[in-house]
């Protein structure tokens, strides 16, 4: 007869422990402090943070473990059998309260102005476990300050070495740009060099920070924690949707935090959507209506404003009418200009501004593998993708993946700065990108069938290399594998092809694909219907039209071709525009500009690349006259006298919505050869949509780099180049004079120049370029 089991009421993956006479049964592994969190028993801690790894080396959360001969830390003691733990004894209390006067000895008498106050981790521990008087008689230390950038400033004589700031940087955000140096009284934390902190993720220290050792910069000294509302919104710079909080106070918002989301950001905030919001308060800022009056523009009333634009609209035909919408448009703004395009009788409305090849009619779809699963991939193919600086958030994802385990492989025309390692790499010229995800198709075996003739005899006839049948393989041996389009691959001069391979890749391995979509909102739109019945984006400039409509636009900078863009919009006998913002190029190819409010100013709904539909409750208050953009396109559409702007609010816009799912085509674009060096175009993660061009502690940081041409040192040879030199880059239609630096991240025939400035602009997108020493 065998023994009964000491625990015949507990799972096998469980263990029965008591805290403070409290019985429970807790997951085998977990440590005191998680099961104590559970419970909602109350444990001092500074170092412990559930998303980072264990340090155990503040010792606050020291509590009283029946048969320990001394107290353990609750961070990192796992919890056994039968354990009992007791939080609140003698020995716990004095051990706690000892810990608390070692940490409080050469803390600094600066509450009053720490910008911590009211939210200090040290100030409410202090309170509940330390001495009201302290002993301490001796001098206490000071530690010199580092400028770390302009987005975080330090006052490290308040550290108390948690290495909460150190441990996120290393394991989350994988720079390692913190460390300790030093020992005992003397350790310091900084970087090393006193350098800048680079990371897109480097704001979370802030978050973390228990003290007020590291706090927000361009919120420094200007607000208290008290006087600050929290309003529910999400971050609408990339696809992602990040949940956050607005603090906003009188209207203005203040700084942005976190929000958690497991499925989205977890506990996590990028830079971009930290500090993007000092950009809404820009000079430039649409307060008013304006409308031109032959070479002058008057200010005038909203109701003028809508009045001119209804007759402007009116005036044109619907075919020789253009809608060029901003991919981070909000649904209810979304299915009114798509309820107007209907009722003038205007097929040429898209929101794809940034692509340059509709061959097969592309359109947004969700992502395959939802965000939260990511890390749980372990092979992950990445085509022209930079994760880290297009959508941070994945790019955390994925470095979650690769810790676990996962081989990462890259097909990218730069070979981007990675916080993960790669397995394989494909560092080549955007035009070859085709042929290198092609040949590991070819690997793959036996997936060009049904694929059409041209891309079927490109996958039957390249040549296929070892690394190729790796990433092949690792994609089809994988539990679960990933094939991510980015950037690169989005607005290559022939996206239709690598959306083609990708896609018969994905069914030869079984691996998920997705897509990142540029904008926060191109899914929604596309379900919206702001999608073409006539032109596309590119086709309205290539084919300029009488008339256009720009929603949330700025000419210069926001499409795949902004000279092209340009020279249509100036021809154009009318220009009615929708923006937050007023420059002088939009000055000089608009007829009316109507102020709009931008996505923290209103109530609104984006649905984000997992397909789920998110809402924003207004937080800032829209400058002077703005209003949201679907009141002035309801004002519009009842002066137009169309059908489907008679609702009352924005419930009411809700209500009426239909979405659908819209299908995308089959079709390729023809592949031209390119004789000389290629251009490449990213997008800077700082310089992607106009709030962002504004916001100054963004563009003061390290990953702004400015207006540069990249090149590979053979090619800066041939043309007789060095670093630092000036050269002028030609297109055949447009010139720039821009700042060479030589890079062996850039390959062969190939020229890296960004987009998002003023001094680029003038570039095509793709196609060969001309580098010539000035």
């Amino acid at each position: 007869m065998s023994a009964a089991p000491s625990a015949p009421n507990v799972a096998p993956d469980q263990v029965n422990i008591e805290i403070d006479g409290t019985a429970m049964a807790v997951p085998k592994g977990s440590m005191i402090i998680e099961a104590a969190d559970k419970a909602g028993i109350p444990i001092p801690r500074f170092c412990y943070h559930k998303k980072l790894p264990i340090a155990a080396n503040c010792r606050m959360c020291l509590v009283d473990v029946e048969k320990m001969p001394k107290p353990a830390p609750a961070c990192a003691t796992p919890v056994m059998e039968g354990m009992k733990i007791y939080t609140q004894s003698k020995r716990a209390l004095d051990s706690q309260r000892n810990v608390m006067e070692f940490l409080l000895i050469n803390h600094p008498l600066d509450c009053p102005i720490c910008d911590q106050g009211g939210e200090c981790e040290l100030q409410d521990v202090a309170m509940g476990y330390g001495r009201s008087v302290s002993r301490f008689v001796e001098r206490k230390r000071v530690v010199p300050d580092e400028n770390v950038g302009p987005l975080v400033a330090t006052d490290m004589t308040r550290c108390i070495h948690c290495t909460r700031c150190v441990r996120f940087v290393g394991e989350i955000a994988g720079t390692y740009e913190l460390g300790g140096m030093g020992r005992g009284d003397r350790l310091e934390i900084g970087t090393y060099i006193g350098k800048n902190i680079d990371s897109e993720l480097s704001g979370n220290i802030i978050d973390v920070c228990p003290v007020g050792a590291l706090t927000n910069k361009p919120f420094r000294y200007r607000a208290r924690a008290w006087e600050l509302a929290a309003r529910e919104s999400i971050g609408y710079h990339d696809a992602l949707g990040s949940n956050l909080y607005l603090h906003v106070r009188r209207g203005e918002v203040m700084r942005v935090v976190p929000r958690d989301n497991e499925s989205i950001n977890e506990s996590w905030l990028s830079d971009r959507d930290r500090y993007s919001h000092t950009g809404l308060t820009a000079a430039d800022r649409a307060t008013t209506a304006l409308v031109r009056e032959g070479a002058n523009w008057k200010e005038v009333s909203l109701e003028q404003g809508v009045a001119r634009a209804a007759d402007l609209l009116r005036a044109a035909s619907g075919e020789q009418t253009g809608m060029l919408v901003h991919p981070s448009t909000s649904l209810e703004e979304g299915a009114l200009l798509a309820r107007l395009a209907a009722g003038l009788g205007c097929g040429n409305i898209d929101h794809r501004l940034g692509t340059l090849d509709f061959a097969d009619a592309p359109v947004a779809a969700a992502f395959e593998l939802p965000l939260a699963e990511v890390e749980q991939a372990r092979a992950v193919l990445l085509v022209g993708c930079n994760p880290r600086l297009e959508a941070p958030i994945l790019g955390h994802r994925i470095r979650k993946a690769s810790k676990g385990g996962a081989k990462i492989s890259a097909i990218n025309p730069v070979d981007f700065d990675f916080n993960f390692d790669l397995s394989h790499k494909a560092i080549v010229a955007p035009q070859a990108m085709t042929e290198s995800l092609a040949a590991v198709l070819a690997a793959a075996g036996g997936a060009a069938e049904g694929l059409p003739a041209e891309l079927a005899s490109l996958v039957a006839n390249v040549q296929v290399e070892d690394g190729h049948r790796a990433v092949a393989e690792q994609l089809k041996s994988a539990s679960v594998a990933l094939i991510q389009l980015g950037e690169s691959a989005v607005g290559h001069a022939n996206a239709s092809w690598l959306r083609a391979l990708a896609s018969a890749l994905s069914r030869a391995t079984g691996a998920r694909l997705n897509v990142l979509e540029r904008g926060a909102n191109a899914l929604g739109l596309a379900r919206a219907g702001v999608l073409p019945k006539g032109l596309d984006a590119r086709a309205m400039f290539a084919q300029p039209r009488s008339s256009y409509m720009l929603y949330g636009v700025e000419p210069e900078f926001d499409f795949a071709d902004n000279t092209l863009a340009l020279q249509a919009l100036s021809q154009a006998k009318q220009v009615v525009a929708f923006s937050a913002f007023v420059t002088e190029t939009l000055k000089r190819c608009a007829n009316v500009i109507l102020p709009i409010a931008l996505l923290p100013e209103i109530e609104a709904s984006l649905i984000n690349a997992q397909g789920q539909t998110q809402l924003v409750s207004a937080g800032a208050k829209a400058p002077g006259e703005a209003r949201a953009g679907w009141r002035l396109l309801r004002a519009l559409g009842e002066a137009m006298k169309l059908d489907g702007f008679d609702f009352i609010d924005i419930h009411g816009l809700r209500a009426g919505i239909t979405l659908s799912e819209p299908k995308g085509g089959a079709g390729l674009s023809k592949r031209e050869p390119v004789e000389g060096l290629q251009r490449i175009a990213t997008t800077p993660i700082y310089r992607s949509d106009a709030v962002l061009r504004r916001a100054e502690p963004l563009n003061a940081h390290s990953l702004t780099r400015g207006p540069r041409v990249l090149l590979n040192a053979a090619d800066a040879l041939a043309a007789g180049l060095s670093n630092g030199a000036m050269a002028k880059v030609g297109d055949g239609r447009g010139q720039a004079t821009l700042q060479v630096e030589v890079s062996g991240r850039v390959p062969r025939g190939a020229v890296w120049i960004e987009t998002g400035y003023g001094a680029t602009a003038p570039l095509a997108p793709a196609g060969a370029l001309t580098v010539a020493k000035v």
